[in-house]
């Protein structure tokens, strides 16, 4: 390890040694998770490897250690794990001081909102704070129904079907509904849970690049014929960089080639279209067009868990048998409530999906006269501003958490090095002067570094 407090070397000359001793390691620590145990070893326990039977040496916690050495080296808190006080809005309280909050996905501000809270009150009183049971045996309670009756008829689908887990809703219906003889293309850019579900299916997979329809064609026109089942998947908003796909393009594309056509609508239902209903009602196209409708509730809806939309052979398929509804118990009635009271706030009041976008866009476009990178970002609710390093990013988001904002930094290797960020998570309760101020001071915080 490069040692801190190196002779006749600049602050930034320093950190990249460091930064580039941490990555040196870090890649050492990734190769020792391929290591196999030797057929011999495995034979005489005394001969095996320390690593393949205890945890602090596990390359995981490894990789986590270097990090955590490294930022120690560099001077730069965690910003990780930060103790909210209370509800985390457009503003939040960390350790008693009042911060202007980008780290939240409470995008309508609907988590807090007295008439979500008080649902989910009544819920408690109703049902409890546990159905105790997998639904289809004995944890069904009408908040469940209505609520999936509310999403089915916002997005003009037959029927819905919603999971306590937004992740495990990507793993358990990718994993259960296809199989080793099917082929999944997606973005590059899916979320980490649609790739969990492809491994768990057993599937082929292939990916093309970001928001690249015709490479998606080309690559379809190849591979179609070799495959019974395929599966196409898109996200409506993606959570790095705040764009969005041309989805008309692969509505097309999924006709042509009978493939079947997944959205990931966590990040874009409550935040694309006039009224919020998110990427379909954005581009006008009927719900019928995409097959498979996925959603999250903790985002825009103020809740916990995931959703899927679309027919009914689909949704009665999965609640009978997809093994993360099936064999898990039923959503809470009180986060049930909630979702279902701010859907249907959302739907009353669209006037916060238009304040959302109108903050979103005055962020971006200060973002932009200022000189800072914001990738792709379409400037609806995520925008990032890209620093270039993970160092950097650490010590942007430090500055600027100093100066009473709180926004993350996304480092290496959660993107690639040269795409390490802070990432603004905008909310319709966003004043435009809070937006304002925040821009300028990151400006001038990127000036400084």
């Amino acid at each position: 390890m490069v040692r801190k407090g190196l002779p006749g070397l600049s602050a930034q000359i320093k950190d990249k040694l460091i930064q580039q001793a941490l990555e040196r390691r870090l890649r050492q620590a990734e190769q020792g998770r391929h290591l196999q145990l030797p057929a011999s070893a495995a034979k005489e326990a005394d001969s095996t490897p320390e690593q393949h039977w205890r945890f602090d040496l596990h390359p995981g916690y490894q990789q986590l250690r270097i990090i955590t050495e490294g930022a120690a080296r560099l001077e730069i808190d965690s910003p990780f794990f930060m103790l909210h006080e209370g509800i985390a809005g457009a503003c939040t309280r960390i350790a008693g001081r009042e911060y202007v909050n980008f780290a939240s996905y409470n995008y309508l501000g609907l988590s807090g909102h007295p008439e979500v809270s008080e649902a989910a009150k009544q819920a408690i009183d109703r049902f409890g704070t546990s159905v105790s049971a997998s639904r289809l045996v004995a944890g069904e309670r009408l908040v469940h129904r209505e609520l999936e009756q509310a999403i089915a008829s916002a997005y003009g689908a037959q029927d819905a079907v919603t999971f306590v887990s937004g992740h495990a809703t990507n793993v358990t219906t990718i994993g259960y509904l296809f199989g080793a003889r099917d082929l999944i293309v997606h973005d590059e850019l899916v979320h980490n849970s649609v790739l969990q579900g492809i491994g768990l299916a057993g599937a082929r997979r292939l990916s093309f690049p970001h928001n690249d329809w015709a490479s998606l064609e080309s690559l379809l026109a190849e591979q179609r014929t070799h495959f019974q089942r395929v599966l196409i998947v898109l996200e409506g908003i993606y959570s790095m960089d705040g764009d969005y796909p041309e989805l008309p393009r692969f509505i097309d594309i999924k006709r042509k080639y009978r493939a079947f056509l997944m959205i990931d609508e966590a990040h874009s239902f409550g935040v694309m279209g006039n009224s919020g209903l998110g990427i379909r009602e954005h581009f006008g196209v009927d719900s019928s067009d995409v097959d498979i409708w996925m959603g999250t509730l903790s985002k825009a809806l103020a809740g916990c868990g995931g959703y899927i939309a679309g027919e009914s052979a689909l949704v009665e398929h999965l609640r009978y048998l997809a093994p993360g509804f099936l064999y898990s118990v039923g959503m809470p009635p009180p986060v049930a409530a909630a979702s279902l009271a701010a859907l249907r706030c959302l739907q009353r009041e669209p006037q916060r999906v238009r304040t959302l976008q109108e903050r979103g866009q005055l962020f971006l476009a200060l973002a932009s006269a200022a000189g800072i990178d914001t990738g792709t970002s379409a400037g609806l609710a995520v925008i990032p501003a890209i620093t270039g390093g993970s160092v950097r990013a650490a010590r942007l988001a430090a500055a600027l958490f100093a100066r009473g904002i709180n926004v993350q930094p996304i480092v290496y290797p959660g993107v690639p090095e040269k795409a390490a960020r802070l990432r603004f998570f905008v909310s319709c309760e966003h004043s435009e002067e809070q937006i304002r101020e925040t821009v300028s001071a990151l400006a001038e915080e990127m000036r400084r570094l």
